[in-house]
């Protein structure tokens, strides 16, 4: 079974040799949506259709004849927008969605819970279980202040992955509320903001990680603690670099919470943080300020919001799921990205599962070594030439 799986993300690893990551293409939706184009790229959620939540939503608005403004919190690659017309506003955190709506222009805003983005009497929103119960809670808060007294939240999500039970959190906090719509696993509620309480958005989790002080808002990967693929990298990496951190410069693609970062620039390297998420950028520039440590920490889709840099080392625990799916278009990208970036001699380090096929693709670029595997997880290293 485990070979029968590794044949199959290599396939789609391996496919992307022949496919440009940053090209935006017309997203596939399902027949009842049939009429209407939107735009995705890899590493949008959905990619390369749309959100399953999300389409229920658009199909829920459209019956019931819903028409703006509306003020769309989690607009993805803009289906709400494309379906629905000019009167939405749509709000994203992805550095690699809002370059979707971009390239639509659709005049996204980039923001996270929290986050003033004003009010309108109908908002959108489609909560991502898989991020945790303090993301749903943040976005249900952030949802709360920004629907107008008397307005109407459309909330989206998946049975699966919690929604009823965010759902009668979120009819308290709203003071009423219905399910409108249901398919399959996917859900849609009506709430209607009675109540004038202040619902407020969680606080960033903090912890110590090797006399590091780590801020991670909700949603953010590893909020909890310290997780044991980064500890394991966090081991290896100074082994294989063979020498002091001090004075070198050291990117760390999905960099989440700043963890890998603000341990390297500790060490005295000149670090450059890069994450898709706006969440986890604001928490890795929070991470390096409690520590009173330089660095960047940079809101980019891969490598895009970087110049002609290059690099001494990466050091990366990348991420393999977009929302429900395991995709490994995300990874390959970084990989390909780290062949241009890395200087000659450079090393990338990066921990993954260890049935992820990352070698085929470190070994286009690089000389592949494997360092360590332990509890379903193996740190990779690839020198470039």
């Amino acid at each position: 079974m485990l070979r029968r799986v590794d044949e199959r993300l290599m396939r789609t690893a391996l496919s992307w040799e022949a496919m440009t990551y940053f090209d935006v293409v017309r997203a596939g939706v399902p027949p009842r949506l049939s009429d209407v184009e939107v735009r995705t790229k890899a590493g949008v959620r959905g990619a390369p259709g749309v959100d399953d939540a999300q389409v229920l939503l658009v199909t829920t608005l459209l019956k019931r004849g819903v028409e703006g403004p509306l003020l769309d919190l989690t607009a993805m690659g803009g289906l709400t927008r494309a379906a629905l017309g000019a009167d939405v506003q749509v709000v994203e955190a992805s550095r690699a969605a809002l370059t979707v709506l971009a390239a639509q222009g659709f005049g996204a805003a980039a923001a996270v819970p929290g986050d003033d983005v004003g009010t309108c009497a109908q908002v959108s929103a489609v909560l991502a279980g898989d991020r945790g119960n303090a993301h749903a809670e943040a976005l249900t808060a952030w949802a709360h202040a920004s629907t107008a007294p008397g307005g109407t939240l459309y909330l989206a999500g998946d049975k699966d992955k919690g929604f009823e039970r965010y759902f009668k959190r979120a009819r308290a906090a709203f003071g009423a509320g219905e399910i409108i719509a249901r398919d399959g696993g996917m859900r849609v509620a009506a709430l209607t903001r009675t109540s004038q309480a202040v619902v407020p958005v969680p606080a960033p989790t903090t912890y110590e990680v090797n006399q590091l002080q780590i801020s991670a808002l909700p949603g953010v990967f590893s909020s909890a603690g310290l997780d044991f693929a980064t500890q394991l990298l966090l081991g290896e990496a100074p082994e294989v670099l063979g020498r002091s951190l001090a004075g070198l410069d050291i990117a760390d693609y999905g960099c989440g919470a700043g963890v890998i970062g603000a341990h390297a620039a500790r060490a005295g390297a000149h670090v450059t943080m890069l994450d898709d998420d706006l969440s986890a950028v604001r928490s890795a520039q929070a991470t390096l300020a409690a520590n009173g440590l330089a660095g960047r920490a940079l809101h980019s889709d891969v490598d895009s919001a970087l110049d002609a840099e290059t690099f001494d080392a990466v050091l990366s625990n990348p991420p393999f799921h977009v929302g429900r799916r395991v995709v490994l278009d995300v990874t390959a990208a970084f990989i390909a990205s780290w062949g241009r970036r890395l200087r000659p001699g450079g090393v990338a380090v990066l921990v993954a599962n260890d049935f992820l096929p990352y070698e085929p693709l470190l070994a286009a670029w690089g000389t592949v070594e494997e360092l360590t595997r332990v509890r379903g997880f193996k740190v990779l290293a690839a020198q470039k030439a």
